[in-house]
Formats: C-alpha cells, sequence, structure tokens
C-alpha cells in the first residue's frame, strides 16, 4: 500500500483535477496531497475524497489551496 500520493492540479481545470485524484485513489494510498489553484476544483476533489473514504482537511497557501486526504 502507497504511503503519500501528491497531486500537483494547479492551472487544470474541472473536470480534470478530480479524475487525475480518482486515478490515485485506484491504488488505495493511506494518504493523498493534492494542490489545486481554485475554489470550485478545491470543492469537487474535497468532495470527491470524502465520498472515496477520506477524512479530509485542507489549508490555503498564497492563491493555492492543499487537500490532505487521509484514510
Amino acid at each position: 500500500m502507497l504511503t503519500l500520493v501528491k497531486i500537483d492540479a494547479r492551472g487544470i481545470s474541472c473536470p480534470q483535477p478530480v479524475l487525475m485524484t480518482k486515478n490515485a485513489l485506484m491504488n488505495n494510498p493511506k494518504e493523498v496531497e493534492v494542490t489545486v489553484d481554485n475554489a470550485t476544483a478545491k470543492n469537487n476533489v474535497e468532495r470527491y475524497m470524502k465520498q472515496s473514504g477520506y477524512s479530509v482537511s485542507s489549508t490555503n497557501k498564497e492563491d493555492d489551496f492543499i487537500l490532505y486526504g487521509e484514510k
């Protein structure tokens, strides 16, 4: 089982960040970190991760949103 998967989806519009997250979660990682740069992508990725069984927290760093998912 993978421990941490990092996804950089900055500059990419939906639905691509969600699809990138979906592909990463197929390997059932224990932790996921997704970086996006717009609120729509943040909300969609966060919702998808929660539906996939991850507890999700997020932080802002400058213009980016960093979402942390953990199983």
